[in-house]
């Protein structure tokens, strides 16, 4: 299948937040890259900015200190030229001129796709958007937003709101990097492209589907930013919401960008309401609450575990079990459909696990089958047999990580990997009762552990398909 894309001749990036966290982790190290890639135009610049005062040497200094400790890439002479696109300037407010508003003019009057990229906090978009808007900044640009767009179905609607009184829809590309992941994109190939897949995935098939994120890691570097947010708001509401409906998608007429989003969309508009009592477990990890920067008293969840329904046709009565969580005893990025019994002369002889197709979406991904199979020897004796397809093993193929994959989506103009207004209006409408009174208490579980052991209710009789303990796919 060919993409049709819209590349630009020239390119002027304004990353707003140029010294914080995410740029330095993610936007920084992929600009260079799709550099390295030849991935850029052949004219382009990145314009930092900040709230605080630096030159333009020391900014460069602060992005090869990055690059040095986030990149894999080498920093050999192609660093020098990289390091000539770099300026650096105060950040834009609505009260006074901005110095860079020639520059970017001089720039954009040339032909030049300005994009401006917002790697700050939520509480920064509004203000930003504002300024920008105000200077006329906003015209034919792209505008990137990082997650959460919102913290609240009041605060999304909110910020919608505002941007689509300065911003067409197709100039927003909010970013979720799940959806720019090479194993999630391979979530509808995988099924429109194969007919051993395509008559399965449906509820006549499928038992149970689970979304599973546990990750071993802290909190502590980015304590105050996590207790105002937790688990269900980080992850579940953006992250596993959008892998869902990639699993979910009805099989649209293309797989161009216009008939992927609508399928989307229309995924979303059939998720159910959670059920806070009878559908969400969360869980506070024993300890979160001495780590600096989080209140003693904090009911902040580290873990969410909850159970999702889609009210269509093909997954009615599936239920679509979600998990995530830090400090925990293993971690994956994994969806595994569970497979129906099969019906036959074998209906109920077998004592080994479910058949199921379970990916992996983290780094190049993985696709694992895991059957029933005879055990060998003289007697008839069932096992189970997994197969698994590395695709960092598919030939030709360099993959790009999630974050380069969606910056480079945005020069392009492609905005299939990336949520939409409608799609986030639906999330916040299914997710909002867990913001209610309904909300249940964060269970204690022990760093180390699977989680409260509550969340085990929400899966079927097999339990977890990820769970550590050497008998099951978990190899991420």
């Amino acid at each position: 299948m060919t993409t049709t894309r819209d590349e630009p001749e020239s390119l002027l990036l304004v990353l707003h937040g140029a010294r914080g966290d995410l740029a330095a982790r993610m936007v920084l190290p992929s600009m260079y890259l799709l550099y390295r890639r030849a991935l850029l135009p052949d004219e382009w610049r990145i314009i930092g900015t900040g709230r605080a005062e630096m030159t333009d040497d020391e900014f460069i200094d602060h992005v090869h200190d990055a690059l040095e400790k986030y990149s894999d890439e080498p920093l050999d002479s192609g660093w020098h030229d990289f390091a000539a696109r770099l300026a650096y300037t105060t950040e834009v407010t609505e009260d006074a001129p901005w110095e860079q508003e020639q520059a970017i003019g001089d720039q954009t009057n040339k032909g030049a796709l300005l994009v401006h990229y917002l790697a700050v906090p939520p509480s920064a978009f509004a203000p930003i958007t504002r300024a920008l808007a105000k200077h006329d900044l906003l015209t034919d640009a792209r505008v990137v937003y990082e997650k959460p767009f919102g913290t609240s179905p009041e605060s999304f609607t909110e910020l919608d709101a505002l941007v689509h009184e300065h911003l067409d829809e197709e100039q927003v590309f909010r970013i979720d990097h799940f959806l720019a992941k090479e194993g999630t994109q391979n979530l509808h190939v995988l099924r429109f492209a194969n007919e051993l897949f395509a008559h399965s995935w449906n509820r006549k098939h499928v038992a149970e589907v689970q979304i599973d994120v546990p990750e071993t890691l802290d909190v502590a570097q980015r304590a105050e930013f996590y207790d105002a947010t937790g688990a269900s708001l980080d992850m579940l509401v953006t992250h596993l919401f959008q892998v869902a409906s990639e699993v979910a998608l009805e099989t649209p007429d293309s797989l161009d960008v216009d008939a992927l989003v609508a399928a989307r969309e229309e995924v979303f508009r059939s998720f159910r309401e959670l059920d806070p009592t009878d559908d969400v477990v969360l869980g506070q990890f024993t300890g979160y609450t001495d780590i600096d920067g989080v209140d003693d008293d904090s009911t902040t969840d580290t873990y969410v575990a909850a159970r999702l329904w889609i009210d269509n046709e093909r997954w009615q009565d599936v239920p679509f079990v979600l998990r995530t969580g830090k400090m925990l005893a293993g971690a994956a990025q994994r969806v595994t459909l569970v497979l129906r019994a099969p019906r036959g002369p074998m209906a109920g002889e077998s004592t080994v696990r479910p058949n199921a197709i379970s990916v992996s979406i983290s780094g190049d991904g993985e696709i694992e089958l895991s059957t029933t199979v005879k055990r060998p020897g003289p007697e008839l004796e069932l096992a189970s047999g997994i197969a698994r397809l590395s695709l960092d093993d598919v030939d030709p193929g360099a993959s790009l990580p999630p974050y380069a994959s969606a910056i480079h989506d945005v020069l392009d103009g492609d905005r299939r990997a990336f949520t939409t207004s409608a799609t986030l209006t639906e999330a916040w409408r299914a997710f909002a009762p867990l913001l209610g009174p309904g909300r249940p208490a964060p269970e204690p579980y022990e760093p180390g552990s699977w989680g409260p052991a509550a969340a085990d209710r929400l899966v079927g009789d097999e339990g977890w398909w990820v769970r550590g303990d050497g008998d099951t796919p978990h190899g991420d």
